[in-house]
This record gives structure tokens, C-alpha cells and sequence, in this order.
């Protein structure tokens, strides 16, 4: 496995694909998150958003990463 993405002769990094699915998940659940009202629970919204984003990107790279071998 060379960790890249051959698309029509341009190389893209594995992780770029794995970034892209982590924010396209993230993105309904910030917006189920403040429809139930959890954000008034937060002290800083963007700090937990991103918080938020890295642990969908850790949990993105670890199901993924045993398909990719």
C-alpha cells in the first residue's frame, strides 16, 4: 500500500479522502447536536467542534485503515 489515491494521474494523500469523510460526518451531527440543544452545555463551541472532528477522524482512520491493506 503507498497511502495515496490515483486519481486520473493525480496523487492524493489517503489522509485527504479520510478528512474529507470525517467533516461530511461531522457536519449533520453538529447540526443534530444543536437542534437537541447540547450546545448550551459547551463552554466553547469551536473548540468542542473541533474536538469533535478529531475524534470522527480517529475513529474514520481506524475502521479504514485494515480495508486499506
Amino acid at each position: 500500500m503507498t497511502g495515496e489515491l490515483d486519481l486520473y494521474g493525480v496523487f492524493i494523500p489517503g489522509l485527504a479522502a479520510w478528512m474529507l469523510i470525517a467533516f461530511a460526518v461531522s457536519v449533520p451531527l453538529r447540526r443534530i447536536l444543536a437542534r437537541a440543544g447540547f450546545y448550551r452545555l459547551v463552554w466553547h463551541r469551536p473548540l468542542f467542534d473541533l474536538a469533535l472532528y478529531v475524534v470522527l477522524l480517529g475513529i474514520v482512520v481506524s475502521v479504514a485503515v485494515p480495508f486499506a491493506s
